[in-house]
């Protein structure tokens, strides 16, 4: 058990996710998202999240782990061409996951997710979370473009907005 991970968990709130992510920002990504998926044939979604509840933190949830559930309940999996695209964050341990379905990810690979990633990340450490986060969609939607380019007619089968978790 990691004391220092359970402190930050415990103090960073709902509030937390506000004061990164207020209104605005978020309109932003989900007008991002909205204007990315017309140039596109795929599917994002964007997710943040305070904290870890107890019973997750005592498992040693990770991160990535943590995205991985996210992307099943959000339900980023069921898109027509499986290719959805999801960008979780994890404010309590300043982390960053994107996970991708199989439609994508096999043109895609981890390093690609890896690197949108650390640039989130260090947009980020600067407190600059719109930025940051329009950076990752618009990264994200370069790469579904390359492999699933809009075709017309496209339906939009996962909501734009963020998805606040608590």
């Amino acid at each position: 058990m990691n004391l220092q991970r359970w402190t930050r968990h415990l103090l960073t709130s709902d509030w937390s996710v506000r004061r990164a992510f207020p209104r605005a920002t978020m309109t932003a990504i989900a007008e991002a998202i909205r204007v990315a998926e017309s140039g596109h044939g795929g599917e994002i979604r964007f997710a943040v999240e305070a904290s870890l509840e107890p019973g997750a933190l005592l498992r040693g949830t990770s991160p990535r782990e943590r995205a991985i559930d996210v992307f099943s309940e959000l339900r980023v999996w069921d898109t027509q061409h499986n290719n959805g695209v999801l960008i979780y964050v994890l404010l309590a341990d300043h982390a960053v996951e994107i996970v991708a379905d199989r439609g994508i990810h096999a043109h895609e690979g981890t390093e690609t997710w890896s690197a949108i990633c650390r640039q989130m990340d260090t947009a980020f450490g600067q407190a600059d979370y719109r930025s940051g986060a329009l950076l990752g969609v618009a990264a994200v939607a370069q790469a579904l473009k390359k492999h699933f380019p809009y075709r017309g007619g496209h339906p939009n089968e996962l909501p734009d907005e963020p998805a606040v978790l608590s």
